[in-house]
């Protein structure tokens, strides 16, 4: 059981995370990874594939259809915490905020 929970959290983590690396990076757009500041589309693509693709998986391994509403639960919430926690560190971020003046 402990697995499932484990698994399926850091499967959230590494979806949301790679959501908006993915989807920066097929719109064209630059966007901060671990590799440089900022990195290119393409880097940024391969990140965020490389990341759902890590979160695939992770729930694959995590066996969810075991327990489908608790695996569906400790999924959503670590999505939540790093959505939340991304969009604090990007908020703050002045190169992503050029355009908004406090």
């Amino acid at each position: 059981m402990a697995a499932l929970y484990i698994y399926t959290f850091l499967a959230g983590l590494f979806a949301a995370d790679g959501v908006p690396n993915f989807i920066k990076g097929i719109t064209g757009q630059t966007h901060q990874t671990p590799f440089g500041r900022p990195s290119s589309a393409i880097v940024n693509v391969i990140w965020g594939w490389a990341n759902l693709v890590v979160a695939g998986v992770l729930l694959y391994f995590a066996h969810p259809r075991v327990h489908e509403l608790r695996a569906g639960a400790v999924f959503a919430a670590s999505v939540l915490i790093m959505s939340v926690l991304l969009a604090h560190a990007w908020s703050d971020h002045p190169e992503h905020n050029k355009a908004h003046t406090k």
